[in-house]
Protein backbone atom coordinates (compact mmCIF):
# COMPACT_ATOMS: atom_id res chain seq x y z
CA UNK A 1 0.00 0.00 0.00
CA UNK A 2 1.56 3.34 -1.01
CA UNK A 3 2.23 5.88 1.72
CA UNK A 4 1.96 9.64 1.17
CA UNK A 5 4.03 11.67 3.59
CA UNK A 6 5.95 14.93 3.91
CA UNK A 7 9.29 14.78 2.12
CA UNK A 8 12.48 14.50 4.15
CA UNK A 9 16.04 15.56 3.41
CA UNK A 10 17.00 11.94 2.76
CA UNK A 11 14.41 11.83 -0.07
CA UNK A 12 16.28 14.44 -2.12
CA UNK A 13 18.39 11.87 -4.02
CA UNK A 14 15.28 9.95 -5.13
CA UNK A 15 13.42 13.19 -5.94
CA UNK A 16 16.39 14.34 -8.03
CA UNK A 17 16.53 11.04 -9.91
CA UNK A 18 12.80 11.13 -10.72
CA UNK A 19 12.95 14.74 -11.85
CA UNK A 20 16.13 14.20 -13.87
CA UNK A 21 14.39 11.43 -15.78
CA UNK A 22 11.61 13.87 -16.73
CA UNK A 23 14.08 16.60 -17.70
CA UNK A 24 15.97 14.24 -20.01
CA UNK A 25 13.04 12.22 -21.41
CA UNK A 26 9.82 14.22 -21.33
CA UNK A 27 8.25 17.53 -22.16
CA UNK A 28 6.44 17.74 -18.82
CA UNK A 29 9.15 20.11 -17.66
CA UNK A 30 10.79 22.74 -19.82
CA UNK A 31 14.14 22.41 -18.05
CA UNK A 32 16.86 21.19 -20.40
CA UNK A 33 19.64 20.28 -17.97
CA UNK A 34 18.91 18.16 -14.89
CA UNK A 35 19.43 20.03 -11.62
CA UNK A 36 21.85 18.67 -9.03
CA UNK A 37 20.83 17.23 -5.67
CA UNK A 38 21.97 20.51 -4.10
CA UNK A 39 19.69 22.43 -6.48
CA UNK A 40 16.73 20.20 -5.63
CA UNK A 41 17.45 20.45 -1.89
CA UNK A 42 17.49 24.24 -2.19
CA UNK A 43 14.23 24.27 -4.14
CA UNK A 44 12.60 21.98 -1.57
CA UNK A 45 13.79 24.20 1.30
CA UNK A 46 12.35 27.27 -0.45
CA UNK A 47 8.91 25.62 -0.76
CA UNK A 48 8.91 24.53 2.88
CA UNK A 49 10.13 27.95 4.08
CA UNK A 50 7.04 29.49 2.44
CA UNK A 51 4.77 27.12 4.36
CA UNK A 52 3.73 25.01 1.39
CA UNK A 53 3.57 21.19 1.32
CA UNK A 54 6.27 19.10 -0.37
CA UNK A 55 5.14 15.48 -0.42
CA UNK A 56 6.40 12.10 -1.56
CA UNK A 57 4.60 8.84 -2.20
CA UNK A 58 6.49 5.71 -1.37
CA UNK A 59 5.85 2.04 -1.88
CA UNK A 60 7.84 -0.66 -0.10
CA UNK A 61 10.17 2.07 1.18
CA UNK A 62 10.93 3.47 -2.28
CA UNK A 63 9.99 7.02 -3.30
CA UNK A 64 7.73 6.63 -6.36
CA UNK A 65 6.87 10.28 -6.89
CA UNK A 66 6.82 13.75 -5.40
CA UNK A 67 4.53 16.75 -5.47
CA UNK A 68 4.63 20.26 -4.10
CA UNK A 69 3.16 23.67 -4.65
CA UNK A 70 4.71 27.07 -4.76
CA UNK A 71 3.69 30.67 -5.34
CA UNK A 72 2.32 31.32 -8.80
CA UNK A 73 3.73 34.86 -8.91
CA UNK A 74 5.64 36.73 -6.19
CA UNK A 75 3.40 39.82 -6.03
CA UNK A 76 1.24 40.13 -2.92
CA UNK A 77 -2.13 40.00 -4.67
CA UNK A 78 -1.31 36.43 -5.82
CA UNK A 79 -0.74 35.19 -2.25
CA UNK A 80 -3.80 32.91 -2.27
CA UNK A 81 -2.89 31.32 -5.60
CA UNK A 82 -0.36 28.51 -5.99
CA UNK A 83 0.95 26.30 -8.78
CA UNK A 84 1.27 22.56 -8.33
CA UNK A 85 4.09 20.30 -9.53
CA UNK A 86 3.95 16.51 -9.59
CA UNK A 87 6.42 13.98 -11.00
CA UNK A 88 6.25 10.21 -10.84
CA UNK A 89 8.89 7.54 -11.35
CA UNK A 90 8.54 5.89 -14.78
CA UNK A 91 7.31 2.60 -13.27
CA UNK A 92 4.67 4.39 -11.15
CA UNK A 93 2.55 5.62 -14.04
CA UNK A 94 -1.04 4.45 -14.45
CA UNK A 95 -1.26 2.90 -10.98
CA UNK A 96 -3.37 5.59 -9.28
CA UNK A 97 -0.46 6.86 -7.21
CA UNK A 98 -0.25 10.19 -9.02
CA UNK A 99 -3.95 10.82 -8.50
CA UNK A 100 -3.69 9.99 -4.79
CA UNK A 101 -0.61 12.18 -4.40
CA UNK A 102 -2.19 15.15 -6.20
CA UNK A 103 -5.42 14.77 -4.17
CA UNK A 104 -3.41 14.96 -0.94
CA UNK A 105 -1.45 17.94 -2.26
CA UNK A 106 -4.73 19.74 -2.97
CA UNK A 107 -5.95 19.05 0.57
CA UNK A 108 -2.71 20.25 2.16
CA UNK A 109 -2.52 23.32 -0.09
CA UNK A 110 -6.02 24.27 1.00
CA UNK A 111 -5.00 23.92 4.66
CA UNK A 112 -2.01 26.18 3.86
CA UNK A 113 -4.42 28.91 2.71
CA UNK A 114 -4.41 28.38 -1.06
CA UNK A 115 -7.74 29.36 -2.62
CA UNK A 116 -6.87 28.89 -6.32
CA UNK A 117 -4.69 26.02 -7.49
CA UNK A 118 -3.09 26.23 -10.92
CA UNK A 119 -1.61 23.56 -13.12
CA UNK A 120 0.85 24.83 -15.71
CA UNK A 121 1.33 21.68 -17.77
CA UNK A 122 4.18 21.38 -20.21
CA UNK A 123 3.13 20.06 -23.63
CA UNK A 124 -0.48 19.88 -24.80
CA UNK A 125 0.18 16.19 -25.63
CA UNK A 126 0.86 15.44 -21.93
CA UNK A 127 -2.27 13.31 -21.57
CA UNK A 128 -1.25 11.81 -18.22
CA UNK A 129 -0.92 15.12 -16.41
CA UNK A 130 -3.94 16.66 -18.09
CA UNK A 131 -5.96 13.54 -17.26
CA UNK A 132 -5.05 13.37 -13.58
CA UNK A 133 -5.76 17.09 -13.12
CA UNK A 134 -9.11 16.75 -14.90
CA UNK A 135 -10.00 13.72 -12.74
CA UNK A 136 -9.38 15.83 -9.63
CA UNK A 137 -11.65 18.68 -10.72
CA UNK A 138 -9.24 21.04 -12.45
CA UNK A 139 -10.79 22.95 -15.37
CA UNK A 140 -9.06 23.75 -18.61
CA UNK A 141 -8.59 27.52 -18.94
CA UNK A 142 -6.31 27.90 -21.92
CA UNK A 143 -3.26 26.99 -23.95
CA UNK A 144 -0.16 29.10 -24.42
CA UNK A 145 0.92 28.10 -27.90
CA UNK A 146 4.52 27.37 -28.82
CA UNK A 147 6.13 28.98 -25.79
CA UNK A 148 8.74 26.30 -25.12
CA UNK A 149 11.42 24.71 -27.34
CA UNK A 150 12.66 21.26 -26.37
CA UNK A 151 13.67 18.13 -28.28
CA UNK A 152 13.68 20.07 -31.54
CA UNK A 153 10.06 21.18 -31.45
CA UNK A 154 7.79 23.90 -30.15
CA UNK A 155 5.73 23.05 -27.09
CA UNK A 156 2.50 24.43 -25.75
CA UNK A 157 1.60 24.99 -22.11
CA UNK A 158 -1.81 23.90 -20.90
CA UNK A 159 -3.30 26.01 -18.11
CA UNK A 160 -5.77 24.44 -15.69
CA UNK A 161 -7.29 25.72 -12.44
CA UNK A 162 -9.17 24.48 -9.40
CA UNK A 163 -10.72 26.50 -6.61
CA UNK A 164 -9.88 25.25 -3.13
CA UNK A 165 -12.08 25.65 -0.08
CA UNK A 166 -14.27 28.73 -0.40
CA UNK A 167 -12.43 29.68 -3.60
CA UNK A 168 -13.48 33.15 -4.65
CA UNK A 169 -16.95 32.96 -3.05
CA UNK A 170 -15.76 35.05 -0.11
CA UNK A 171 -12.80 37.14 0.97
CA UNK A 172 -9.86 35.29 2.53
CA UNK A 173 -9.29 35.70 6.26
Amino acid sequence: MPLIRPSREQDVAAITAIYSHHVLNSTGTFEIDPPTEADMASRRADVLRKGFPYLVIEEAGRVMGFAYCNVFKPRAAYRFCAEDSIYMAPDAHRKGMGKALLAELCAQAQRAGVRKFLAVIGDSANAGSIGVHTALGFSHVGVLKSCGWKFGRWLDVVMMEKPLGAGDSMAPQ
